[in-house]
């Protein structure tokens, strides 16, 4: 029995060693991995930007993270002004999440100062392949649906639902998810540019 009891011990002894162990080595491996991980996101983001703003000659200005309540809950929406090297305006990045078929949508669409689209590009979904991640092609310009160049003051919806935008064929689902992502973005920007107006109208009346 003695002999027993010590073998248990040693058992749970060596369990909890290989335990430390191995919690130490993937703890060593993420903080070896976490730096080219968030350079490549970083890079990602960079190069989506480019691409929805339809130029590689840009620079983003500003970053500003905007929290609004949608249907009782609370939505991240994340703003990238972008500007030409001469400083020039020239819309802004916008990232928008909405719940899709299979899980977050996540869409990254840019808006020229008129609140016109520029590109859009998907940035995370979990959408079933071959059928809702068709959105990635399908509203672009040359897809089967394009929203470019359209301006969501009246919001972008399906047919379906008396709009003008085609859903993708047997994912409406995802089809109407989408377009509610860039309606948020457009309202996000749009709102954004009247906040910032006011703000300049403020402090110029202020120093007269």
């Amino acid at each position: 029995m003695k002999k027993l009891e010590s073998t248990l011990v040693n058992m749970v002894g060596v369990l909890v060693c290989v335990a430390l162990i191995m919690g130490g080595i993937l703890a060593f491996v993420n903080h070896i991995t976490e730096g080219p991980i968030s350079l490549q996101a970083e890079k990602t983001l960079s190069d989506g930007i480019k691409a929805v703003m339809m130029s590689n000659d840009i620079k983003v200005t500003a970053n500003d993270t905007i929290k609004e309540m949608i249907d009782n809950k609370e939505c991240v929406f994340i703003v990238h002004k972008a500007a030409d090297p001469s400083g020039k305006d020239l819309g802004a990045a916008i990232e928008s999440t909405t719940l899709g078929f299979g899980g977050d949508l996540k869409v990254l669409v840019g808006f020229n100062p008129e609140g016109e689209i520029l590109g859009y590009t998907l940035l995370e979904h979990a959408e079933t392949p071959g059928l809702g991640a068709k959105a990635d092609t399908w509203f672009q310009k040359d897809g089967k649906s394009s929203i470019i160049g359209k301006n969501p003051a009246n919001p972008l919806t399906v047919s379906k639902d008396g709009g003008d935008v085609d859903a993708i064929t047997a994912s409406t689902i995802t089809s109407r998810a989408f377009l509610k992502a860039i309606n948020q973005a457009y309202n996000i920007y749009m709102k954004k540019n009247a906040d910032a107006q006011s703000g300049a109208t403020r402090k110029v009346a202020s120093n007269q």
